[in-house]
């Protein structure tokens, strides 16, 4: 019949109406109206902004309760449910598409929904039914998607970080671990791709250990601007409809689950407007990358050939390179992570447009900025790891190949300079690329040097270590 509701339904009402929901789901009617309305891209809310939004609200919750703001009978309820979601339990009902209403509105009513229907459980009754427990007066009491949302963005950065940033410290360490393992290795420096004075092995690679550190440190510096929160702004940034003592309530219960010294924004209309500390993490993680790719391109250099390139190191072969080249095997983990660092630029970008795409009281591109810097965190933090396990652990040097280039370099020239002047080595230079004698024949048939002087001139080990020498004064 016309009309008529299938049994694995059941009806919810709001502003625009009625409409039929799954029986079995935890959200409700503002979430239903969402999923069909946004039926974009499949992708859904990350891990950690479930988790910072449930924290939100379990802290919420505890807070009006002290405050009596609330029922105190609905808040242990919707406390209970906080803690089950917290635990793991309901986020497949996190069904809100990423590309959704501005500022976030429908993700978090899915949560509210969750949440109060879970509690409605609790109590006795059933889902639907707002009269027991209501998503927006009981779960959302004192609160606004507009504070909420730049909230549970900074929170779930600082949620991710705690994943990331031992990843970044452990692919730090394992460059450094090579630079020590290598560091007898002399070769051939290179400068615009031409031979240059020698450096050892070791020093590369400590260099790279070195320039990470430094993003961990940028990164570490930047994480403290996301503990400073702008929630209890409510609506606009005026706090209405929210206790005085609220927004300061929350952030000590925030900073007691989390393990994270959270503090209140001295301006919340601000804090709610402005993206600049989720820029200024993106802004870390698109420089991070540019280094990396860095890096990645001087592995896949230093490996190339291996008879026809430098060959200086071996990556690990971790698969066949070719579908028609027997035995090829190409450096995928160097080109796996370059990958990741270029879609991590790309998410800086978009972070970049929506940032300033928030009029007035409110940033409203919100939804794009989360998915977007929970990204680069989530292929990082994945991405890091299986290259520090897979790739870096296992390089091998090939000392031989380094010492052959080191011995022929012209550039070893740059050693005589104190000598012979830099325009007679720039000749001495120009005639071992001509004639293919060594330095050291050349130096001595021109009688310029004592083999006693051109001994010390051209050891390759001492050269390495000439900033090492340096005390510092002058």
């Amino acid at each position: 019949m016309i009309g008529l509701v299938p049994s694995k339904t059941r009806i919810e009402k709001d502003s625009m109406g009625e409409l039929p929901i799954p029986a079995g789901a935890y959200y409700g009617v503002q979430t239903q109206r969402a999923v069909i309305n946004f039926p974009i891209s499949g992708w859904k809310a990350y891990p950690e902004l479930i988790l910072a939004t449930v924290q939100i609200k379990r802290a919420a919750v505890i807070a009006n309760m002290a405050l009596n703001t609330i029922d105190q009978k609905k808040g242990r309820a919707i406390l209970r449910a906080c803690e089950e979601m917290i635990a793991g339990k309901f986020h497949d009902h996190v069904v809100v598409d990423v590309f959704q209403a501005g500022a976030g509105t429908s993700f978090h009513m899915n949560i509210n929904e969750i949440l109060a229907n879970r509690a409605i459980e609790i109590l006795g009754g059933r889902r639907g039914d707002y009269k027991v427990v209501s998503p927006n007066d009981d779960v959302n009491f004192g609160q606004s998607t507009n504070d909420v949302i730049p909230t549970s963005l900074r929170i779930s950065i600082v949620i991710a970080s705690k994943n990331t940033l031992p990843v970044m410290e452990k692919f730090r360490d394992a460059f450094a671990k090579k630079g020590g393992e290598f560091d007898g290795i002399v070769k051939s420096g290179r400068t615009h791709l031409q031979d240059a004075v020698p450096v050892r092995l070791g020093q590369e690679f400590q260099a790279y250990a070195t320039i990470i550190d430094q993003h961990i440190i940028r990164y570490k510096r930047v994480l403290e601007d996301l503990k400073v929160l702008g929630i209890g702004g409510s609506a606009t940034g005026t706090g209405l409809n929210a206790h005085p003592k609220y927004r300061f309530r929350v952030a000590e219960e925030l900073s007691k689950a989390l393990k994270v010294k959270f503090t209140i924004a001295p301006d919340l209309f601000a804090a709610m407007q402005s993206m600049a500390p989720i820029v200024a993490m993106s802004g870390v993680l698109r420089n991070f990358a540019l280094d990396l790719i860095k890096i990645c391109n001087d592995l896949r250099l230093l490996s190339s050939g291996p008879r026809t390139g430098l060959h200086e190191i071996d990556l690990p072969a971790c698969q066949p390179g070719s579908s028609i080249m027997p035995g090829k095997v190409n450096p995928v983990m160097p080109e796996m992570l370059t990958m990741i660092c270029f879609q991590v630029m790309g998410n800086d970008q978009s972070i970049a447009f929506c940032s300033q795409a928030g009029q007035l009281e409110l940033n409203v591109m919100m939804p794009l900025i989360i998915f977007n810097i929970l990204m680069s965190h989530r292929i990082f933090e994945t991405g890091l790891r299986i290259f520090t396990e897979k790739c870096i652990r296992g390089i091998k040097a090939n000392a031989d190949r380094c010492n052959h280039f080191a011995e022929r370099s012209a550039a070893l020239v740059t050693a005589l300079n104190p000598y012979i002047g830099y325009l007679k080595a720039a000749q001495v230079a120009k005639e071992v690329l001509s004639s293919h004698k060594s330095i050291r024949e050349i130096v001595l048939e021109k009688k310029l040097m004592t083999e006693a002087e051109l001994k010390k001139a051209l050891n390759l080990e001492a050269m390495t270590r000439a900033s090492e020498n340096d005390t510092g004064t002058r």
